[in-house]
């Protein structure tokens, strides 16, 4: 047998493989030196729809200080506001926006979520590279027809094919405004604020100073955030993908045109999730992660192949002649009215921020503590009809096509309205949830949760507009507070004179109060309906 030093595939396969070793410690050394560059950057190129784009990533740190607002390209000048970064939309302006306006309440949640959780992640932005030629109509650039006679985007192929290469960043040459990501930009300059000077203002929508700082005190002793993480922050690094503001061969007019045209598709192509879909996928929240395990699981609820779906995922609302019982979103209002009464603190502690979530254990209780609140529920004689009956007949008011039953119980701001007033007598008030659904079957076997249309009804002008002969939203919070207090949770003189005046403003149209027997009445004399026993 031949001794493989002397095998001349053992040799040939060696050679190659040293020779690619070599070939990669080149190309290392060729990419430290380029990569090193601060006037460069290496990219690869893209082309869709006629439009080339260089794609790569830059840190925060370069992001907040390089990339301007599309709001102070030169051609805004005019009508460009510097105290809101927004550009004033009037006659002369309208055709050229290209941007929402800037929404600088927004700025504070989005630096707490930088900062805040070590999972955070904002997608790839789109910029726009200009160059001081652009916006001078004698420069040497442009032709005698108007038209560019090269790109604003500088860029030099490593490769044959000219997919890989340099692009020219440098400070000198081009400006860089964000096309896509504005709202990152301000998230992401104001983290490097923070950083800074360790506090950051709030502002109003316009930009007007709040009354408030975020600290990184505040960090610290709210979300436990580690000061030397935060300083770090600024090195890493977020997608970028580079487009001209004028290509080769076009006009001033052609080059603004394509631009916005590419803003418009950008934002168009990215539909935004709806808020069933939102709770379908979100993770952090416990009220979500809840009302997903309950949709799914319980009896009343979970998917069966001989009855129709029982929840609606997607949407927010439940069409009359809908067999869904009631939406995913409903159920996280559920989730979220009744346990945050035992759980406050699974809300963030700011509007606007993602919520932390919740260790496991406590998610268990709360999916077993809501999940008694659904099996009380599905023992309402109301709920039992669905073994034989379909929703839409339970849930159509009486005067719509083929009628029906006009229960509150099928429409989802009363269900939310329910949970809400049970989470405050359960969590709150330390009321059984067993003696709770005692009263609440006599009160349902009464028809006191049907009818809803008819001024007979304690939900009528509450959760149904006569006006409008449809169900309102706006009366979910009176609903609750009568449920409370039909249950005996209402004790205090003072808060029951102020819901009795609510419920009579409920119940006035055009300035006429309509009493329980359909009567016009003076408001003092509609007065509250009987405590359930």
């Amino acid at each position: 047998m031949k001794d493989s030093a002397s095998d001349p595939t053992a040799d040939i396969a060696r050679e190659y493989l040293e020779r690619e070793d070599k070939e990669k410690q080149v190309l290392a050394l060729l990419l430290e030196k380029f990569l090193g560059r601060k006037d460069q950057i290496l990219v690869q190129k893209t082309e869709m729809g006629g439009t080339e784009a260089y794609v790569s990533s830059v840190t925060l740190e370069w992001f907040a200080g390089r990339v301007h607002f599309a709001s102070g390209l030169p051609l805004f000048q005019k009508k460009y506001n510097p105290e809101t970064d927004n550009v004033e939309i009037d006659a002369d302006s309208i055709d050229e926006i290209q941007q929402r306006p800037l929404d600088w309440s927004r700025q504070a949640p989005l630096v707490q979520y930088l900062a805040a959780r070590h999972n955070h992640k904002f997608p790839p932005v789109l910029v726009v590279i200009n160059q001081p030629w652009v916006d001078n109509p004698k420069a040497a650039e442009w032709d005698s027809e108007g038209r560019a006679t090269k790109s604003t985007t500088d860029f030099v192929p490593l490769d044959k094919d000219a997919k890989v290469g340099m692009l020219n960043i440098s400070e000198d040459d081009v400006t860089i405004y964000a096309l896509d990501g504005q709202h990152r930009l301000m998230g992401v300059q104001g983290l490097m604020e923070l950083i800074k000077t360790r506090k950051l203002q709030r502002y109003k929508k316009d930009k007007g100073a709040d009354d408030s700082f975020i600290t990184v005190n505040d960090l610290i002793e709210k979300y436990q955030v580690d000061l030397a993480y935060l300083q770090n922050l600024p090195k890493e690094k977020i997608g970028i993908e580079f487009i001209c503001a004028v290509a080769a061969g076009e006009t001033r007019t052609e080059a603004r045109r394509r631009v916005r045209s590419i803003f418009v598709h950008v934002n168009l192509m990215a539909a935004p999730l709806t808020k069933g879909q939102l709770t379908q996928l979100n993770e952090d929240d416990g009220f979500a992660i809840v009302a997903r395990k309950i949709a799914v699981t319980h009896p009343l609820l979970e998917q069966r192949q001989e009855r129709n779906p029982r929840v609606n995922w997607n949407s927010a609302t439940v069409a009359s002649n809908s067999t869904v019982l009631t939406t995913l979103q409903a159920l996280q209002d559920m989730s979220e009215r009744y346990l945050a009464q035992k759980f406050p603190h699974w809300k963030p502690l700011e509007k606007g921020l993602i919520p932390m979530r919740p260790e496991d254990e406590e998610i268990e209780q709360g999916i077993e503590e809501f999940k008694k609140l659904f099996d009380s529920l599905a023992s309402l004689s109301s709920y039992k009809i669905l073994e034989h009956e379909d929703t839409p007949a339970l849930r159509r008011f009486s005067f719509e096509k083929d009628g029906g039953e006009g229960n509150m119980l099928f429409r989802p701001v009363a269900q939310v309205a329910l949970a809400q007033a049970l989470g405050i007598l359960v969590f709150k008030k330390g009321f059984s949830l067993a003696d709770i659904f005692k009263k609440l079957r006599k009160f349902d076997q009464q028809g006191g949760f049907s009818g809803m249309e008819y001024p007979q009804s304690l939900w009528y002008g509450v959760l149904y507009d006569p006006n409008k002969k449809r169900v309102q939203v706006a009366g979910r919070d009176l609903a609750a507070k009568l449920l409370v207090y039909i249950l005996g949770g209402i004790q205090e003189q003072m808060e029951r004179a102020e819901l009795r005046k609510a419920l009579a403003d409920a119940r006035t149209v055009e300035d006429k109060t309509i009493s329980f027997d359909g009567k016009f009445v003076d408001p003092k004399a509609v007065g509250l309906p009987h405590i359930l026993n």
